[in-house]
C-alpha cells in the first residue's frame, strides 16, 4: 500500500492497545537497507512478504530467496481468510484488497525456477575461496590461477575449466613459482579435493554459461509494477556456504555493473538477504569488510539491501550500523546470549518514553514489531510497538501447477534453461597438451633414429667395403686353438720347465737376502 510515497508496514498501537497511528517505510528512504529480525515463527517472511508487495506497486524490482517454499505465495491472489480480515480491520486497512504480483522464479538447480548461473571468471578468487574454505596459501595459488588465466586468454567458465587449470599449474609448478610466486603442489592438490567436493555438491550447475544477466533481476511490467525474482533455495540450503556466497556474488555484481545514481526518489532494486547469519557465520575478515563496503557504498547506485534474520548479533556491528530501517519481532531471552541479544536490539532503537524496549521485545505478539524507520532528512523515527499489516498476495506456497503456469509465460522463458559450452580453458588447455604430447613423440622418435645410425657405425660393427667379399669364419674350435697358441706337452718338456722355474727362484731368493743385509748392515753400524 502506497501513500504519498511512503509504503504502509502497519500500525503502531498505544499502551492501552488502542491504534495511535500508521507506520510507513519512506520510499526515498528504501535504499538506506534494512533489517528484519526475530525468532521463528514470529512473522518475518510475511513481513519480508508485504515489503516486496509494496516496493513491486511503487514500481521497484525485488530479488528475494524463498527459504521455505511459502513465499512463492506472492506470485497468488491471496484469499479473505478470518484472521487476515481481522488484522485488517483492527489496524484501519480499508480497502483491503487481494492481487497477485509478477513473479520471476529462479532456481541454481533448474527444477523450481529458470537456470541461474555464474562463471569461474565472474566469481572471483576472493568469493570463490570463501566457497572453497580455502586456507591463505590456497587463496594465493587462486589468485596465480586467475592470473595464468587473464594473461593466457584462458576463459574459466565452469568447474572443468578451473580442475584443467590447477591440473596444468601442478605440471609445471616449478617454472610457474619463478615467475608468479610458490605454487605449492599441496596447495593445489587441496585447491582439486575442494573442486571434487563442490561438484558432490551440486555447485557445477551453478558454473557454467549462460550467465545471469543483471538487468533480468531488475524488470519492471506494462502496468509499472517491479517484477519479484524468486529464488528457489530449499534445496539450496542443504549447502549454506554456497547459498551465502551466490547472495553474495549478486550483490557484488550489483555493484560492480551498477551506475551511479545518488540519492533517487525510489530504489533501481531492493534485496532481501534471508538466513543473514550464513553470509557472515566463519567469514574471514577480508569478507567481511567486503560486504561493509559493499553495503555501505551500493546505496548510491539505487540498491536497497535488507537483512533477514534470527538474531540481530549475527550482523556485524560495522554493517548494523548501515541498517537504517528496522523491524523487530519478538526474541526470546532463556539464555545468556539471547539476553545480550535482547539488549543489543534495544539499543539499536530511538527510545520511545511510553515503554521499555527491551521488555517489549520479549513479549510482542506473533505478526507484531517494534518498527523505526529513517524519516526527514534521514534520521530514525521513534521506535514504535507496531501490528503488522496482512498481505494481499496469498499466505502459503502455491502448487507446482501453478509455478509451472508462471514459468511458462516469464518474460526470461527460454533464456537460460539450456546449457551453453564454449571454449574455454578446458579445450584450449586439452588441445595444448595433445600438441606438446605430439611434439614430444616425434623429438622422441628422431633421437630413436639417430641413436640407431650410432649404432651401425660404431667400431662394433663390419665395414662392407667394395670389391672384396665378406668370408665366414672357420670352425670356432680350431681358430680358438690357434689364436690362444695351446698344445698338449710332454713329460720332459714339463720336468725341464719346473727345473728352470725353481733355478730362478732360487737366484732370487739369494739376491734378495744380500740386498736386505747390506742395508740393515750400515744401519746397525
Amino acid at each position: 500500500m502506497l501513500v504519498d510515497g511512503k509504503l504502509f508496514i502497519g500500525a503502531s498501537r498505544n499502551p492501552d492497545d488502542t491504534i495511535n497511528k500508521g507506520e510507513y517505510l519512506d520510499l526515498k528512504f528504501g535504499n538506506r537497507h534494512g533489517l528484519v529480525t526475530g525468532a521463528t515463527g514470529t512473522g518475518k517472511t510475511v513481513t519480508l512478504q508485504i515489503l516486496a508487495e509494496s516496493f513491486s506497486n511503487a514500481g521497484v524490482p525485488v530479488f528475494c530467496a524463498d527459504i521455505k517454499g511459502d513465499l512463492s505465495g506472492i506470485a497468488a491472489m491471496g484469499e479473505p481468510k478470518d484472521f487476515l480480515l481481522k488484522r485488517a480491520e483492527q489496524i484501519g486497512l480499508a480497502p483491503y484488497d487481494f492481487q497477485e504480483f509478477p513473479v520471476i522464479f529462479w532456481d541454481l538447480y533448474g527444477e523450481k525456477g529458470h537456470r541461474v548461473r555464474t562463471t569461474i571468471a565472474e566469481m572471483g578468487p576472493l568469493l570463490l575461496a570463501r566457497l572453497m574454505d580455502a586456507s591463505e596459501a590456497q587463496e594465493g595459488v587462486l589468485n596465480i590461477a586467475f592470473k595464468i588465466a587473464d594473461q593466457g586468454g584462458l576463459a574459466l567458465l565452469d568447474l572443468k575449466d578451473l580442475q584443467a587449470l590447477l591440473n596444468y599449474m601442478g605440471e609445471h609448478a616449478t617454472e610457474l613459482s619463478s615467475q608468479y610466486g610458490l605454487i605449492s603442489k599441496s596447495s593445489v592438490g587441496s585447491l582439486q579435493r575442494g573442486l571434487l567436493v563442490l561438484e558432490q555438491q551440486g555447485a557445477e550447475h551453478f558454473f557454467g554459461e549462460p550467465a545471469l544477466e543483471i538487468k533480468d533481476i531488475m524488470r519492471t511490467t506494462n502496468d509499472g509494477r517491479g517484477a519479484i525474482s524468486v529464488l528457489a533455495a530449499d534445496r539450496l540450503m542443504m549447502n549454506p556456504r554456497l547459498y551465502g556466497t551466490f547472495l553474495l556474488w549478486l550483490l557484488s555484481e550489483l555493484f560492480e555493473e551498477l551506475p551511479e545514481v545518488g540519492d533517487p526518489e525510489k530504489p533501481r532494486l531492493v534485496f532481501f538477504f534471508d538466513e543473514a547469519h550464513l553470509l557472515f557465520k566463519d567469514a574471514p575478515k577480508v569478507l567481511v569488510e567486503r560486504v561493509e563496503q559493499v553495503v555501505r557504498l551500493i546505496r548510491s547506485k539505487g540498491v536497497g539491501v535488507y537483512f533477514v534474520t534470527q538474531n540481530p548479533l549475527d550482523v556485524p556491528e560495522t554493517v548494523l550500523a548501515q541498517l537504517g530501517n528496522r523491524v523487530q519481532h519478538a526474541l526470546r531471552a532463556y539464555t545468556p546470549r539471547e539476553q545480550k541479544a535482547v539488549k543489543t536490539a534495544a539499543e539499536t532503537f530511538r527510545p520511545n518514553p511510553a515503554f521499555d524496549c527491551a521488555t517489549v521485545i520479549t513479549t510482542l505478539g506473533t505478526g507484531e514489531a517494534l518498527v523505526s524507520t529513517l524519516e526527514g532528512k534521514g534520521a530514525p523515527s521513534i521506535v514504535e510497538r507496531t501490528l503488522i499489516r496482512p498481505p494481499s498476495s496469498r499466505l502459503g506456497p502455491i502448487t507446482e501447477a501453478e509455478r509451472q503456469s508462471i514459468m511458462n509465460v516469464s518474460p526470461v522463458a527460454g533464456m537460460y534453461d539450456k546449457d551453453l559450452d564454449r571454449e574455454s580453458a578446458f579445450e584450449i588447455l586439452a588441445e595444448r597438451a595433445e600438441k606438446a604430447a605430439e611434439a614430444e613423440a616425434a623429438r622422441q622418435a628422431a633421437e630413436d633414429r639417430a641413436a640407431r645410425g650410432a649404432d651401425d657405425n660404431s667400431a662394433g660393427g663390419r665395414w662392407k667395403l667394395p670389391g672384396f667379399e665378406e668370408r665366414a669364419p672357420k670352425d670356432t674350435r680350431e681358430t680358438t686353438r690357434k689364436t690362444s697358441g695351446y698344445q698338449r706337452e710332454t713329460v720332459i718338456e714339463a720336468a725341464m720347465k719346473s727345473a728352470a722355474r725353481s733355478i730362478s727362484s732360487k737366484v732370487a731368493n739369494e739376491i734378495g737376502r744380500a740386498l736386505v743385509r747390506g742395508i740393515l748392515g750400515s744401519l746397525r753400524r
